[in-house]
């Protein structure tokens, strides 16, 4: 499914997050930045060993990342300009500020695309893997934060994609999404965050 937000096309698919073409791929990665398990493996595998350069290059200039955090990279032989690394966090019931943790993955990789000129993102549903973060949860906070940053930056992306692993995933995903595009679109002030039901 798809919705278009002022000059944003915000979309929706199954499919496998390696295989998107667009000019940034978001990498839910771990702090090491030296690939791993879930989605962190698969892009290291099929982008192959250039990203792993470039990566080490990041974490010999700054360190490991901090959760939140995001960083880019070359692409390697993926079907885009560049992978955009953004460290999730691990769900721990919802008290160790999991949400704001959440939120920062998807806004600090959207200021990297903006920085850098990537106007077409393709996300995973970023900790819902291995860290266990309720897919509801998930999908309401990155629904949420994507469509804040379209609003608030309405000239910065041309289509910003949501890649689900899942049918029932896409299922959630696609709900959140029109459930808040009625909630957040035609506020008068573009910064409106819609509360929270959890």
């Amino acid at each position: 499914m798809e919705r278009r937000i002022g000059k944003t096309t915000i979309v929706i698919i199954q499919g496998d997050i390696t295989q998107q073409t667009a000019d940034a791929i978001v990498n839910a990665a771990q702090s090491s930045l030296m690939g791993g398990g879930g989605v962190d493996g698969a892009i290291h595998r099929v982008g192959g060993p250039e990203i792993l350069e470039d990566c080490k290059k990041v974490v010999s200039q700054q360190g490991e990342a901090k959760t939140g955090q995001a960083v880019s990279t070359c692409a390697g032989k993926l079907n885009a300009k560049r992978v955009i690394h953004t460290v999730g966090p691990i769900w721990r019931g919802g008290t160790a500020g999991e949400h704001t943790l959440l939120e920062r993955c998807y806004t600090n990789s959207l200021a990297v695309a903006r920085a850098e000129g990537l106007r077409t993102v393709a996300f995973p549903s970023i900790s819902t893997g291995a860290y266990r973060f309720p897919i509801d949860r998930a999908s309401f906070v990155a629904i949420n934060t994507i469509l804040r940053n379209t609003m608030e930056f309405p000239d910065a992306f041309d289509e910003i994609r949501m890649v689900t692993f899942s049918a029932a995933d896409y299922d959630q995903y696609s709900t959140t999404l029109d459930e808040a595009v009625r909630t957040m679109i035609g506020t008068p002030n573009h910064k409106h965050k819609s509360a929270s039901p959890f």
